[in-house]
């Protein structure tokens, strides 16, 4: 039986089509910087809930934003499920944390759960849901309120953005099967 392909829709933005979630994240931090969706998240965030236009000037960067990241959140979705055959190498004893500060320890060690935690408790429509309404909330010159409460949303946007950067710098790893023994030395 073949196996349905995740489209991710990284042509548009990425120029080219990415395949797997992975390299979905090397596209997407190529593109931009964890700081820079960050900045551009909270941004948006912040318009829409006034009457003021996010990026009057240059609209069309919103629509971007919002391609960009539906691709991130589909990658997301697919890395979820990775953790089953795939693991974040160890962090090093030097490795800074203030950067990825959205992260517990345990989402430190384990980054692939703050996956499983945004989608056991959102499902992947709730977040593409959040995304289009704060883009249209940030580009319309009325006031207006959300349709539904955005916070948790955001938060888990973050910890992803977060848990995703760390993966990237770290890099990952087949892991090992669990009941495979060990050869003993004497």
């Amino acid at each position: 039986m073949k196996k349905n392909k995740t489209a991710f829709d990284t042509r548009f933005w990425a120029g080219f089509t990415a395949e797997n979630p992975f390299k979905v994240l090397d596209a997407f931090f190529d593109f931009a910087d964890l700081d820079d969706y960050k900045q551009q998240l909270n941004e948006a965030l912040r318009y829409s809930g006034s009457s003021k236009v996010y990026e009057q000037d240059n609209p069309a960067s919103v629509f971007v934003f919002y391609t960009v990241v539906s691709s991130f959140l589909k990658a997301c979705y697919c890395l979820r499920e990775k953790s089953k055959k795939w693991k974040v190498k160890a962090s090093l004893p030097s490795e800074t944390v203030s950067q990825l500060s959205s992260l517990t320890k345990e989402e430190y060690e384990n980054p692939f759960s703050v996956f499983q935690k945004a989608f056991n408790e959102k499902t992947p429509e709730e977040f593409e849901f959040f995304l289009r309404e704060i883009v249209r909330l940030s580009l319309s010159p009325q006031a207006e309120d959300a349709d539904t409460d955005l916070t948790i949303y955001y938060i888990h946007v973050i910890k992803m953005l977060d848990a995703a950067e760390l993966m990237r710098e770290r890099g990952v790893e087949k892991s090992r099967k669990r009941n495979q023994m060990a050869p003993v030395t004497a």
